[in-house]
Parts: C-alpha cells; structure tokens; sequence
C-alpha cells in the first residue's frame, strides 16, 4: 500500500481533459507500482485510483490497518496479506511473532462488498476467523488461500467448504493444519460444482477419502488444478478419469510394482505435473507425455542425475521447472540443450548426504554456463551451487536477458572455491540483466569485497527485492552499496559485519526502502546507535539473540544459536500493540 498521504486538492494543474483521458487509460494499469505512481499526480488522480483499484497486496500486515484500507479502497476485490517475515520459513522468527488475522477478517467481512478474493501468507489463522469468514460472506467468497499459515484445524475448513459453495480456489499449500478428520473434503465434494484449483500438498492432511476426490472430479468439470499430500497414485485411478479438464497434478506418490501404474490413465490435458517417492523405475510412465509437459516438480522424486538427464531430453516443450541439485551439471547440459523454452528454474538443496558424495550431483560454473547459453528465455533462477566462478556470471549476464529474478546460494562443504571473490562476475551480471527486479546473493565469507558490495548498490538500478547473505567486509561497502539502489524498497541481510550506526545511516540513504531485515551484525552495547535511522512512521522492531533445541541430521540433539534479527519498516498504523516478549520496540 502506499505509505504517503494523498496530494492536495488542485485547482487549474489537472484539467477536465487529462482527467477523461485517464479515466479511459486506468483499466489497463495492472501494475501496482504504476498505481501508485499516478495516484500521486493530483487529488483527481487519486481519488479515481480508489475507486477503481482491484487488487491490493499488503507486504506486512502490520504497516496498515483494515480501517485504513477501508477508508481508501472500498471497492477492492482481491487482497493478499503478509504476516511473519519470510525468515519464518527457515524458522528464523519466534512462533509468536505475531501476523494474526482476525482483525483483518473481521473488517473484511462485513465492509468490503465486492470482495471475491482472500490470500492470507504467513499468518496465524483460527478456526473462530474461517467461521466467521464463511457465515459472512459465504457464496461471494470466490478465492481462498491460507499459505504456509498455521493456528487451525480441519473444523475450520469444514466451515469454509460448506458455507462457500461458489469457491474457485482453495489453496492451502504448506500450512500447518492440525487434522480432526476428512469431512470437510467430504462437504466440498457435496456442495461445490465450480472448483477450478484445490491444493493441500506438502501439509500434513492424511485423512483424504479417494471417493470424495473422485466425485470433485465428476462434479466440477472447471477443474485445472490439483495438488494432495502423499498417497498412493493407484488410489487416484478413480479421480484421474473423472477430472479430463486437468491441467496440474501434484502429490500422488508410487509405492507398488511399477508395472501396476501404466494403467494409470493420463488426462489428456495434463501438462503440470509433480511426483513424489517416483523412481527411475516409475519413470517411464511419463515417456508417453513428456512432450506436452510445460512444469515438471521433481524436488521429492527419488532420481540421480541420470535419471534427470534421461526424463529432461524428452520434454522439448519444458517452461518451469523445480528439482534439487542432485540434477548435476549433467542436467543442467541437457537443460541448456533440449529446453529452450524454459523460464523457471528453481534447484534446492538436497537433503541427503549420498547426493553430496555423488560427484554427479553436484551444481557448478560449468552448468550454468551451459543453462545460460542454451536457455535464452529464462526469467527466474533461483540455485544452490558447490561451486562458481566469475566466468559462470559473465556468460549469465551476456545471454539471460530477460533475466527478472535471480536468486544464488554458495554451499559451505566444499573448502575450496576456484574463484572468489566475485566482484567482477556480479557487476557482470547485473550490467547485463537490464529487466532483474529481485536479487539475491548468498555467499560466504570472502565472496565479495566491499568493492563488490559497491558494484550491486550502482548497477542495480530497477531491483525492489534484495537478500544479501556473508558479502562485503567493512561499513564502507555498505555505504558504498547504500549510494545506489534508487528503487529497492525490501532489504534483508544476514551474517553480515556491519555495525548498527552503518545501517541505520544505510537506511537513511536508502531512499526507496520500505523494508528491513537484518539477522547476525555489530552491535552496540545499548542498540541505541539504531536510533539514528528513527523517523515518522518508521517502526523498529529487536529480536534479540536465542538458543532452540534442535535435531541434528542423524537425529542427535543440537542446540541451535539464531543472533539477534533487526526488523525495521514504515507502518501507517503507527507502532505494533501486540508485541511478544522475545520482541523489543526501539523508539526514539
């Protein structure tokens, strides 16, 4: 949302004509930062934006209040609202940060008249808020997303899924759900004709009855998408016959012979799809449609990177797709060679130590350098490598040109490094990936000198996203990165050595930025040198240092230390009430 107030009333400066032509144009501006940017011309301009904007997303859901929203977009139909900061994925943030959502429902349902749309990210849910969601606004709730939310049960869905029966979308993938039992699949099966996307994959919901699946599958003939915890595929034969308009398929796992699953029937539209527990000898099965297929999610297959390599050949048409780097820079050669549609690559770490000893499995300079060269479409890569190079990020920067979000994580179990650090290669990149909007670089120490550090603040002209892990060496390269950056308006650093007064003169320089995460910096002895970067609507938020018990990779008890977090970030609704104990408010 924007965070300033509105311009004055005019009076000659905006005339009748530039207010019709406007008028004409503003349905075509989708973009919010165009929104916001025209909404700041002239009263006119912005009172016109309110009444005809649709979408809104809150990135915090403590930097505005519902009332707020109310008083400005009154005709809005879709909001997506962001509770705990994305460290809690890594379970960097105390549980009891706070994101809860029910002042915002309570205002949702019973202000907002042409809401359609509710997509909740990271926030603490209840039971009592779905209630009141479905008995309020029931049929005109089109769209619900609770992602990666926790604090409800499966009483709560059973009141959304029998009160919304004109629900498109219900999406609840990775929240954490406590399960009671499966009726409330069981009312969604009786009640809704017009579901187009059901996801519950990567929760815990076990209790899923394959009868009710089917009859969703019979019953909504607009079913494109569907995405379920693990279960036996053989099970699924019932659901996959019925639901011939399915485009997505996630979840269904392979547990028997594997000549019993090519009698699965495909349908014929499938062209999404991700398998988990699928081994190399299950892979055939794809072989017949592999052609069609434009999203393949492979991060819970069982495959090598020789079964990578065999599966990627036959899949011409591949746009996205997301493994771990057990693919090798085998896969990434087949990637550059056979799929030169694609524009999503996302390869995740993997999870087992057999992968790291494989010397196939590992992601270094020379696949990358093969993706970059073969794959001139991408748009989003997102990687963990065991290796880079400087070159590796030249070759990027010459060939991915429609490079948007760019995200690298250097592993820490290799000891050698060919060549760090990366100055030259990141100013490269960011030279030559003109259209990069999100960027994120995680190294380790010695992987960026200050110098380098100076070269991301100058050549990152229009990135609104950074995340920033071990790079520079000294409070010089953060000032010196803090000149540059005109339009970053999230920032989040970790294991950094910058001291308090250098970020909070960083932030002041930092004209764009509305956002702050920092974890593991210099302290000073009273935290009061962040006081430097206080101001109007500015909040700044200590979590200070903390040990957790935790579980180590064969199961022994660890303990694990998380330093001291930084969360600084403008709120027009003026300083948090709800504050934990692990949290402290700094104010002036």
């Amino acid at each position: 949302m924007e965070n300033t107030p509105p311009p004055p009333p005019t009076t000659r400066s905006t005339t009748a004509f530039s207010d019709t032509v406007f008028e004409c144009l503003i349905p075509y501006l989708t973009d919010p930062r165009d929104r916001d940017s025209v909404s700041t011309v002239c009263r006119s301009w912005y009172d016109l934006d309110a009444l005809t904007r649709k979408h809104i997303t809150i990135a915090l859901c403590y930097t505005s209040t519902p009332h707020q929203l109310l008083k400005r977009f009154q005709h809005i139909e879709s909001v997506k609202l962001k509770g705990k900061p994305r460290a809690a994925m890594f379970n960097l943030i105390p549980e009891d940060w706070g994101g809860y959502v029910k002042p915002w429902v309570d205002v949702f349902c019973h202000n907002f008249v042409c809401l359609k749309s509710l997509h909740f990210r990271r926030m603490i849910v209840k039971d009592e808020d779905l209630r009141v969601l479905a008995e309020a606004r029931g049929g005109k709730i089109h769209v619900l997303k609770l992602d990666k939310c926790s604090g409800f049960s499966t009483d709560g869905l059973l009141h959304i899924t029998r009160g919304c029966g004109n629900l498109r979308t219900l999406y609840l993938e990775e929240s954490a759900i406590v399960e009671k039992d499966g009726e409330w699949l069981h009312q969604l099966s009786l009640h809704n004709k017009v579901l187009e996307t059901l996801n519950f994959y990567m929760t815990d919901l076990t209790k899923v009855s394959f009868a009710d699946l089917e009859s969703i599958g019979r019953n909504c003939r607009s079913l494109v998408s569907l995405k379920i915890s693990d279960c036996e595929i053989l099970d699924l034969v019932g659901f996959l016959s019925a639901a011939t308009s399915l485009e997505e398929f996630a979840g269904g796992s392979f547990n028997d012979q594997p000549e019993q699953y090519f009698r699965v029937p495909i349908p014929p539209k499938l062209c999404f799809l991700g398998l988990t527990y699928m081994g190399k000898h299950e892979m055939p099965i794809l072989y017949s449609f592999a052609s069609r297929l434009k999203k393949l999610d492979l991060l819970y297959a069982l495959l090598d990177t020789e079964d990578h390599c065999r599966l990627l050949q036959k899949c011409p048409n591949l746009e996205i797709l997301e493994t771990r780097n057990v693919i090798g820079d085998r896969g990434l050669e087949v990637l550059g060679r056979c799929c030169k549609k694609l524009k999503r690559l996302r390869i995740e770490r993997g999870a087992d130590e057999q992968e790291m000893e494989d010397v196939d499995g590992i992601v270094s300079q020379r696949g990358l350098t093969a993706l970059a060269e073969g794959c001139l479409e991408l748009e989003y890569l997102a990687v963990y490598v065991s290796d880079i190079t400087n070159a590796s990020l030249v070759s990027m920067g010459s060939h991915l040109k429609n490079l948007c979000d760019f995200r690298l994580v250097l592993l820490d179990q290799e000891e050698n490094i060919t060549d760090l650090p990366l100055d030259y290669g990141v100013r490269a990149l960011l030279q030559g990936c003109l259209k990069l909007r999100r960027f994120a670089l995680y190294l380790r120490p010695g992987g960026l000198t200050d110098e380098g550090l100076s070269y991301i603040g100058q050549y990152s002209q229009n990135i609104s996203w950074m995340l920033l892990g071990y790079v520079g060496e000294s409070d010089a390269g953060l000032l010196a990165f803090s000149r540059g950056c005109p339009r970053l308006q999230k920032l989040e650093m970790r294991g950094c050595c910058f001291s308090e007064s250098a970020l909070a003169f960083a932030v002041l320089q930092l004209t764009s930025l509305r956002y702050l995460w920092v974890q593991g910096y210099r302290a000073s002895p009273t935290n009061t040198d962040l006081l430097a970067m206080a101001r109007p609507f500015w909040n700044i938020e200590l979590i200070p240092a903390r040990r957790d018990a935790g579980v180590g990779d064969h199961g022994e008890p660890l303990e694990c230390e998380h330093p001291a977090h930084i969360l600084a970030y403008y709120s027009l609704a003026g300083q948090r009430t709800d504050f934990p104990d692990t949290v402290i408010p700094l104010s002036p």
